[in-house]
């Protein structure tokens, strides 16, 4: 039952099937009521889901309810995390729009908006081309609604004042949804720098391996895999295809993992290779809003990309590299920097990453007291 203390977030779907903005909300929850003593309530489109996924188990912790249902029984703060094709099947979720217009009426709190996207855009012969200017409308809308917003990059920032100049917002990265342990000196050095990794969703795990044995044989020898971990997604027989002929690495494939244990095998890799842009004309500091680049990050590995790109920074503090090897060339830090840079990547996650951030981020924005 929901009481004044509750904060309700609006998400796509229930937490507990292993979705990155899921997620997400889970790991902004458990901070919001260990630290702040404020419970969560979930709001989703698709509530059912996880109960439907044998592979996933439904938090216990929190309660979730239909997004069509009553909303405003007690509600205090509202946080929305927008990704438009998660309430809606073709990027316009007026629907949302309205029960948003109706909490603003009937809530006494603020409301609070985590852009995790902000709209879609494709060729001509796609409906993402058409249907943009309804998308860009509906994000000015709920950015004009919102008392202050969330953002994972200051690309996407930029992207968020241009529709709204008014708006308020602040840049927080994305979480690691794989844990963030408290590493030591020796833990980031003593590792073997031909220790890779591949982790995320099913989809960007299957592309980054299949980048990543185009490119193998341009990885200098220092760093040439030896062992390969995939860790994340669902179960994928494609992927286990591509792993099969892989010549002299040693490979472990771990769908469907648990944070624990993802968290262990990324403590012991050195690098990670991301494949995550459709787009090569992508600013590189969009990677913020993957909980994937967060993961290797908040473990010390080295993400390493499949293209040259730009710098990522927060707040004038630059992250090293990026780091990438496609096939004409390469950028890999120096073998005798592999551990400080591990270091450097671990330390900026801390500074401007982690869940506990970005729980003070969002209770700040809310108003709302530590131990309240």
């Amino acid at each position: 039952m929901m009481n004044r203390s509750s904060v309700l977030q609006i998400v796509p779907r229930a937490p507990g099937i292993h979705d990155g903005v899921g997620d997400y909300a889970l790991t902004l929850a458990r901070n919001m009521r260990d630290r702040f003593g404020r419970d969560t309530i979930f709001a989703a489109a698709v509530v059912a889901e996880a109960v439907c996924d044998k592979s996933a188990e439904m938090p216990k912790e929190f309660e979730a309810i239909p997004l069509a249902g009553s909303l405003t029984r007690n509600v205090e703060h509202v946080i929305l995390h927008y990704v438009n094709y998660g309430y809606q099947k073709r990027g316009v979720p007026f629907e949302l729009l309205s029960i948003l217009r109706q909490l603003r009426r009937d809530c006494s709190g603020r409301l609070l908006t985590i852009f995790h996207e902000l709209y879609a855009s494709g060729p001509p012969w796609t409906s993402a081309f058409w249907l943009r200017p309804l998308q860009t409308r509906i994000a000015r809308s709920i950015a004009q609604l919102s008392d202050t917003c969330i953002v994972s990059s200051e690309t996407l920032l930029a992207y968020v004042k241009r529709l709204t100049p008014q708006v308020n917002a602040r840049v927080r990265p994305v979480p690691s949804n794989f844990g963030e342990p408290a590493l030591t000196s020796d833990q980031l050095t003593n590792r073997s720098p031909r220790r890779w990794a591949i982790c995320g969703g099913t989809a960007s795990v299957e592309r980054s391996l299949r980048s990543l044995r185009a490119i193998m044989n341009r990885i200098p020898d220092f760093f040439s895999p030896q062992e390969l971990f995939i860790i994340g997604g669902k179960e994928n027989q494609a992927i286990r295809s591509l792993l099969l002929d892989l010549p002299n690495i040693r490979t472990e494939y771990r769908p469907d993992i648990s944070p624990g244990d993802a968290s262990q095998v990324l403590s012991s890799c050195s690098l990670a290779w991301l494949d995550y842009f459709h787009r090569t004309d992508v600013p590189t500091d969009v990677i913020l809003k993957s909980s994937a680049f967060a993961a290797v990050c908040a473990h010390g590995v080295i993400p390493i990309f499949p293209n040259r790109g730009s710098i990522i920074s927060l707040e004038r503090d630059l992250l090293p590299g990026p780091f990438f090897v496609d096939r004409n060339s390469h950028q890999l830090p120096a073998v005798e920097d592999r551990a400080k840079i591990s270091a450097d990547f671990y330390n900026w996650y801390v500074r401007h990453a982690s869940s506990a951030q970005l729980a003070h981020d969002v209770t700040s924005a809310l108003g709302i007291a530590a131990n309240a």
